[in-house]
C-alpha cells in the first residue's frame, strides 16, 4: 500500500511536510508503520499549487524517493500554500511514470491509496464511460487513475459527496468477492478533500493533523510526528473537506449517517 501526504494554509516549503519532520512522507516510504508494506519504492509524486494558477505544478518519477537526490532540494526550494504529495507501493499497473500519484486534470489533483479489487474485471466498462476528453487525458493503467478520472467525469466537482456515493456503490464488489479499499486525497487548489472507504471495513489509514505551529493543516497516512494522539482518524465513508483552516464533514454511505 501507498503514503500520502497534504498540506494546506500558509505557504510553507514543501521540505516541512514531505522531509524534515521525524516520520515525515519520505521517512515513510521507507519505514511505514501503518501498512502491510514498510517499504514503498514504486515510485513518488508531488502536485503543488501557486497562488495564481489554476493548474497545479507536478513533479513524479519511478525512482524511490529517498533515491532521488532532486527531491530534497526541490522540497527545500519550492513554497506553496496546498500541496499533495505520494510515495507507491504498486498493487495494479506497472512502475512508470504514468502510473505514479498525484494525477491532475482540470486544474484537479488526486492521490489514492488501495484498490478497486474487481478493476481488471470492470476496466473495459469503466473506459467506455468516461467523456472522450477523460479518456484521452488518461495515461497509465492504474484502478487509481481510473477511479479519478470517473470522478471528475461523473460531477464530482460540482457535487463531490453525491457522486463518490454513486461511484463507490456502483463498483461495490460482490459479497464473495475481494474488498475495495479505497483511501483518497483531492484538490481544486482551493480546498482539500480526503475520504476512506472499504467494503470490508479495512481501510488504508488517513489521519488529519490539529492546527500546525504556522496555522496550517495536513492529511497523512500515518502522523508525521509518530503520534497519533496529535492527529483525528478521517472516519469511515465520510468525506472530509478542509478550506480555510475548517473542516466539514459529509457522509458518503447510509451506515455512517
Amino acid at each position: 500500500m501507498c503514503r500520502i501526504a497534504a498540506y494546506h494554509g500558509p505557504a510553507i516549503p514543501l521540505e516541512n511536510i514531505i522531509v524534515r519532520p521525524r516520520h515525515s512522507l519520505l521517512s515513510q516510504s521507507q519505514h511505514a508503520t501503518e501498512a502491510k508494506l514498510a517499504v514503498n519504492g514504486d515510485g513518488f509524486g508531488i502536485a503543488w499549487y501557486a497562488p495564481h494558477s489554476a493548474e497545479p505544478g507536478l513533479y513524479r518519477d519511478v525512482l524511490p524517493a529517498w533515491s532521488d537526490g532532486n527531491l530534497p532540494s526541490l522540497c527545500r526550494m519550492i513554497t506553496a500554500p496546498l500541496f499533495l504529495a505520494h510515495v507507491r507501493a504498486s498493487t495494479i499497473g506497472e512502475t512508470s511514470r504514468a502510473n505514479c500519484h498525484p494525477f491532475t486534470f482540470q486544474g484537479w489533483s488526486f492521490c489514492h491509496n488501495g484498490q478497486i479489487a474487481a478493476f481488471p474485471a470492470l476496466r473495459r466498462r469503466m473506459e467506455a464511460a468516461l467523456p472522450d476528453a477523460h479518456y484521452a487525458a488518461r495515461r497509465g493503467t492504474t484502478d487509481s487513475e481510473m477511479l479519478f478520472l470517473t470522478l471528475m467525469a461523473r460531477g464530482f466537482a460540482d457535487a463531490p459527496a453525491a457522486t463518490l456515493r454513486s461511484v463507490l456503490t456502483e463498483f461495490a464488489p460482490e459479497s464473495d468477492a475481494a474488498p475495495n479499499r479505497v483511501t483518497c486525497v483531492m484538490s481544486d487548489g482551493q480546498s482539500l478533500l480526503a475520504f476512506r472507504h472499504a467494503s470490508d471495513g479495512k481501510a488504508p489509514t488517513l489521519y488529519l493533523s490539529g492546527t500546525l505551529d504556522n496555522g496550517g493543516r495536513a492529511f497523512a497516512s500515518e502522523p508525521l510526528d509518530g503520534e497519533s494522539n496529535r492527529w483525528t482518524a478521517v472516519p469511515l465513508d465520510t468525506l472530509v473537506v478542509l478550506r480555510d483552516g475548517q473542516v466539514a464533514e459529509y457522509p458518503l454511505l447510509a451506515q455512517a449517517a
